[in-house]
């Protein structure tokens, strides 16, 4: 499962006081009952506070899960050959159909092709198959115990109350993904108090029942984040030889009549014209080449791992009918080790490269290539052992 940042998480954590929105650690119990003091003072019923926090628990399992996201480490062309396979294509194709007029409504209301939806909908549970088996309440509980990231699970912990005083959420069985996602696209609780949507005209939101209900809130959350109607979110390219790599990142962006002045093509089609874009190479030049535009950012409201959001995108082409990437040959990467001992080294002459955890992230991707155009080299932002050992 994946865990997403909330923006709405965000603005529940606004509205909290410092104090208690830091709050984290301790002794399990009194940590319990300081959600219980806080909970009341947000005004909950104090019956339903210790109805609500009567069965919860620390789950040592919900931190092992949490440490253990080396899948992240992976290098995009694995990354999504691991994730897309054939018969995860034809489901999602055969899922569009079955449920062709929601996600025709979809399509309609929001704005957003079903290629999204259905990506999401595969890589969060396989289409709903596999939602997760962690106790939600604990899950939140434990996350939001733990130090690590408190900023993100505390509000959702009230959320989930809320919810449950609405009679949508049990805390003895709820069950999710580890990170306190419910349902078939795996959201957080604040996300469903704010979309959650009846797709299935019976009455109730049931996101881990119903599929309408699922994709209909999704749509609506997307929307939520920014999403804008109608738009494109990805499409891959092919560039020349001769192209300054150092205009390539998502920190980088231009209209697509400079980029085909550059020689930037669309493999297959048009590119879009009239919308700011950013070329992205994720294994660097010799590697796949996409085209990145505004709606391409809202994956990251979704998901902050950029090879997920990479992945969900052009997966979300492929169920429409694009051609598989064209993976070409990237030069070796680096292992995690190697990787984690690069982060350090930019580290020392003074770049952010935020945590160093292995994972070749947004920082690290920018401070790769600010060395290499310092150096003379392609700056393509992707390390590699030579570069490694010149640093």
């Amino acid at each position: 499962m994946f865990s997403r940042f909330s923006t709405v998480a965000l603005v529940a954590l606004l509205a909290a006081s410092p104090a208690l929105a830091q709050s984290c650690g301790g002794a399990f119990g009194s940590f319990v009952n300081g959600l219980k003091t806080e909970a009341v003072q947000r005004g909950h019923d104090r019956a339903s506070v210790d109805r609500f926090f009567a069965s919860v628990r620390q789950d040592p399992a919900v931190l092992k899960a949490d440490r253990a996201q080396g899948v992240f480490q992976m290098p995009f062309v694995d990354f999504s050959r691991r994730l897309i396979s054939q018969g995860r294509i034809n489901k999602g194709r055969a899922m569009g159909q079955q449920f062709n007029s929601v996600f025709s409504r979809i399509e309609r209301d929001y704005g957003i092709s079903r290629g999204v939806l259905l990506a999401f909908w595969a890589f969060e549970t396989d289409y709903g198959a596999v939602q997760g088996n962690f106790n939600t309440a604990n899950a939140l509980i434990t996350l939001a115990h733990d130090c690590r990231r408190p900023e993100l699970f505390r509000p959702q912990i009230f959320a989930a109350l809320e919810l449950f005083e609405k009679g949508n959420f049990d805390p003895a069985r709820t069950t999710g993904a580890w990170a306190g996602e419910i349902g078939m696209v795996q959201m957080l609780p604040a996300d469903i108090l704010e979309n959650g949507m009846d797709g299935d005209g019976d009455g109730r939101v049931s996101l881990k029942t119903s599929a309408p209900d699922a994709l209909v809130s999704g749509g609506k959350m997307l929307s939520a984040l920014g999403w804008r109607k109608g738009e494109p979110w990805l499409q891959e390219v092919t560039i020349p030889s001769d192209f300054d790599w150092s205009k390539t990142g998502l920190n980088h962006s231009a209209d697509a009549a400079e980029w085909q002045k550059m020689g930037v093509r669309a493999r297959g089609g048009k590119l879009t014209g009239g919308l700011s874009s950013s070329i992205i190479i994720p294994q660097g030049r010799k590697g796949p080449a996409f085209i990145a535009y505004p709606n391409f950012r809202v994956y990251f409201e979704w998901n902050q791992s950029f090879t997920y959001v990479l992945t969900a995108a052009y997966f979300a082409n492929r169920l429409e009918g694009a051609q598989v990437y064209n993976a070409g040959t990237p030069d070796v990467g680096l292992s995690g080790a190697q990787m984690k001992s690069l982060q350090q080294k930019l580290a020392a002459r003074g770049y952010n490269v935020g945590k160093i955890d292995g994972i070749l992230g947004a920082n690290t991707r920018a401070a790769v290539q600010d060395v290499q155009k310092k150096m003379g080299l392609p700056a393509d932002a992707w390390p590699t052992p030579a570069l490694l050992n010149k640093l």
